[in-house]
């Protein structure tokens, strides 16, 4: 079971996960981060890092977010991997509490 990247990353991106992935599974879109389900190992890490709580195990992904578990396996085939924290967008914080953010998401 891998990990998955939901709704509240988007335009926030922030990229605490990044840092603590021990097999570097994130990859990133212009304004959002998916986890490689094939790299994935598990571990959790990054849940607590992330300060959108953006994060869920495919398991507890909310049943109105479950299009992201596919979403996060076809970004993350065309997306390059990350493997360092970045600084999340100026806006970011702006953007964190916002709902239904998927018509933003940059592919």
């Amino acid at each position: 079971m891998a990990y998955v990247v939901a709704e509240s990353c988007i335009r926030c991106k922030y990229t605490d996960c990044v840092e603590v992935c021990p097999v570097d599974c994130f990859r990133e879109g212009e304004n959002f981060l998916v986890i490689d389900p094939d790299e994935c190992i598990d571990c959790a890490l990054c849940v607590p890092e992330c300060p959108a709580g953006a994060i869920y195990a495919a398991d507890d992904v909310p049943e109105d977010q479950k299009m992201y578990i596919a979403l996060n396996a076809e970004l993350a085939r065309l997306w390059k991997p990350i493997v360092e924290k970045k600084d999340a967008p100026a806006d970011a914080d702006e953007w964190l509490n916002v709902k239904d953010k998927l018509q933003y998401l940059k592919r």
